[in-house]
């Protein structure tokens, strides 16, 4: 067997102790996230700017990549996670199939699981889908449909609690339970949260569907006529 020179063995380690320093560099750190920004992006995930910054906003990305692959919410570019993005098969974030065991006919869909809401027509095609943000310890599966509920009104168009706006509020569970947007703070009129934090588990509601404002209107109109069936899986 061929031995390596003594004298070389130190420097072997040196190098290799180097080479380890350059790729948990910073930068390396920082052009790996881009690259993954990147990707997120063109994959319609919205990890936001790709300024090499693993922030909150593309951590949000992560969590609906992760989501739509059936992966842990954690947000973090694991290896498996990582393995799935650069692959050829990863799926885009903001098309989704609608859950297999959801019903039929026309409804609206929520999946808990991935934070997602589709309006589906009666001929089963999607009229919109997005990402929300619910509380899954408030709202149970199951089915339910619009209307009025415990003496309350099924649809307000400027609903209010406490000192924040619920636009667009459609019941559609006993009492308090709606879709509605982002809650906006009634003293300047901006909304809570923002809209990249929809599709995550970033944020909890209590019990509604928060949903983007264009969703909102969305299921608004889709629920004009009353009665429309709504099945959380």
């Amino acid at each position: 067997m061929k031995r390596t020179p003594a004298l070389l063995t130190p420097l072997l380690v040196v190098l290799a102790v180097l080479a380890s320093l350059v790729l948990s560099s910073p930068a390396s750190a920082t052009a790996s996230t881009e690259r993954a920004q990147r990707r997120l992006n063109s994959l319609g995930c919205n990890a936001g700017p790709v300024d090499g910054t693993l922030g909150e906003w593309t951590r949000s990305a992560v969590m609906r990549f992760q989501s739509r692959h059936r992966l842990a919410q954690t947000g973090r570019l694991t290896t498996t996670t990582r393995t799935r993005l650069y692959a050829d098969s990863a799926r885009r974030c903001d098309t989704r199939p609608v859950p297999a065991g959801s019903g039929t006919g026309r409804r609206i869909v929520i999946s808990q699981r991935q934070n997602w809401v589709w309006l589906v027509r009666a001929n089963g095609t999607v009229r919109a889908q997005g990402g929300m943000v619910d509380n899954t310890g408030e709202l149970g599966r199951g089915s339910y449909h619009v209307g009025s509920y415990c003496g309350r009104a099924a649809r307000i168009e400027r609903n209010s609690s406490g000192e924040v706006w619920l636009d667009n509020f459609v019941r559609f569970a006993a009492c308090g339970f709606g879709f509605h947007r982002i809650p906006r703070a009634m003293s300047n009129g901006a909304q809570i949260h923002p809209d990249w934090m929809l599709g995550t588990n970033l944020r909890e509601s209590h019990g509604c569907i928060r949903l983007s404002n264009a969703l909102s209107e969305k299921v608004w109109d889709f629920t004009a006529g009353g009665g429309t069936k709504v099945r959380v899986v």
